[in-house]
């Protein structure tokens, strides 16, 4: 049983058609977790409650009872967001001996309600706070790929996982990329919907730009999953009532995208020309295909990176409160700079960084204006070793996911894409930006590409 040899909707189906078994499913998901340990994709399991969960789905079924869409789907929770009876670490030794959650995140919660069954945790960076994933609770996850390299992060486990096709679906946050960079990494698609699409809770509150949502191998199924845990809660003031549409049935709508705008170094700092050359090949297949395509080598932005890193230590501030300096040494070391920076937060640099940002979106908003989306690479350069920089044009370089976090930051639904492979194997992803709210027309141009690019391709060694 090879998770990635259909989708996700194929496995639910055979589920309920009796085929196979929640427990086969669940039993197939264990084994394959086992026999890829050393991948550490994975850094939290439960086989018995795991089994319980599968056979409760299978009593259900047989006594015809209604167990929801996704019913016997195993899949995994990334380690930042709260399973009931598993620890919650975050990758920190701040958490690692705290209690098992009593309850679960409400992503986990509507994915359980629709049937599905939580296998463990998945790894994660320390508190989410980098590209790549490692920490000092479980050490570093390897990309499928190539162990040696990131998976990208911070969803870094989860997107392990599905490569490796230790679970068919996994949950996923973004609130710099972390859907993104490591669906690059791993050569699938990954989608960061609009901000609120699903709820938020706890610390993720403190961080205003987190998306949470499903990641799976193919468009399609994460538009089918959407659809199931979409809609406002209480518990989160900014979420977003449930769309009138299906996202899951646009896919089926006869659209493509009609105009794209291609923007190699939208910040204006270089891309690494072997990434470039690699996306420029799937634009071209783009235009090929009719899709009219404007060129803009020019930065449309500064990198607001600043600004970005000041939203993020006041994330960290209310997330990890007074800590002493012994309790300081536990935490990962560039943690420990965003901590200092915001020990004395200023009102008027807020007020700065916001400026900024509305600027960025009607900046957006104008290059955008006669077009359906907006194209760059995925990541500025090279994924690194784990632990280590990016590659951009033969230079380690720090902050190598550039591209990613201004669209958390404007708020605009934005997708990855496998565009192709660089010379070393690597997969490298082409990046989709959409209108403000246009999460529908990013996930079906995800599609179109997923079906013009290549099908898809799985690691050998995996």
């Amino acid at each position: 049983m090879d998770f990635r040899e259909r989708s996700v909707q194929e496995w639910a189906a055979a589920v309920q058609d009796r085929e196979v078994s929640a427990r086969e499913m669940v039993e197939a998901s264990l084994a394959a977790i086992e026999a890829q340990e050393e991948l550490n994709a994975f850094v939290a399991t439960d086989p018995e409650r795991s089994l319980a969960e599968a056979d409760e789905i299978d009593a259900r079924l047989a006594s015809g009872d209604e167990v929801g869409p996704l019913a016997g789907i195993p899949f995994g929770v990334k380690d930042l967001e709260d399973a009931a009876g598993y620890v919650t670490t975050q990758g920190s030794f701040l958490h690692a001996d705290d209690p098992p959650a009593e309850a679960d995140s409400i992503l986990v919660e509507r994915l359980r309600a629709q049937g599905c069954v939580v296998m463990g945790k998945t790894n994660t960076p320390e508190f989410g706070w980098t590209g790549d994933t490692y920490n000092p609770v479980f050490g570093a996850t390897g990309n499928p790929w190539n162990p040696k390299r990131s998976p990208g992060g911070s969803s870094g486990g989860t997107a392990a996982a599905l490569m490796a096709g230790l679970v068919p679906l996994c949950t996923g946050s973004d609130g710099g990329g972390s859907i993104r960079i490591p669906a690059a990494a791993c050569g699938f698609s990954g989608f960061k919907a609009s901000l609120g699409r699903v709820p938020v809770e706890g610390t993720y509150r403190l961080w205003p730009l987190s998306v949470h949502g499903p990641m799976a191998l193919r468009v399609a199924d994460i538009a089918f999953v959407q659809d199931l845990v979409m809609g406002q809660s209480p518990r989160d003031l900014d979420s977003l009532p449930r769309p009138h549409q299906s996202w899951r049935q646009a896919l089926d709508e006869d659209w493509r995208p009609q105009k794209a705008v291609w923007c190699p170094a939208p910040d204006g700092n270089p891309s690494d020309a072997e990434v470039v050359a690699v996306c420029e090949a799937a634009v071209a297949q783009l235009e090929a295909a009719g899709v009219a395509v404007e060129v803009r080598e020019e930065g449309l932005f500064k990198d607001p990176i600043w600004e970005y890193v000041l939203l993020s230590a006041n994330a960290v501030s209310g997330e990890l409160g007074e800590l002493t300096d012994e309790q300081l040494e536990k935490i990962t070391p560039g943690l420990r700079y965003y901590f200092g920076l915001s020990t004395n937060p200023q009102v008027a640099d807020f007020n700065r960084a916001l400026d900024i940002f509305y600027e960025m979106s009607e900046t957006l908003n104008g290059v955008m204006a006669e077009a359906d989306l907006l194209l760059t690479p995925t990541v500025a350069g090279h994924f690194p070793e784990c632990g280590g920089q990016g590659l951009v044009n033969g230079e380690l370089v720090d902050n190598w996911i550039r591209h990613t976090y201004p669209y958390n930051l404007t708020r605009l639904p934005a997708g990855s894409v496998r565009a192709g492979f660089a010379a070393d194997g690597m997969p490298v992803g082409l990046q989709l930006v959409g209108h403000q709210l246009g999460d529908v027309r990013v996930l079906q141009a995800m599609a179109y590409c997923e079906e013009l690019f290549a099908p898809p391709r799985w690691p050998t060694a995996a």
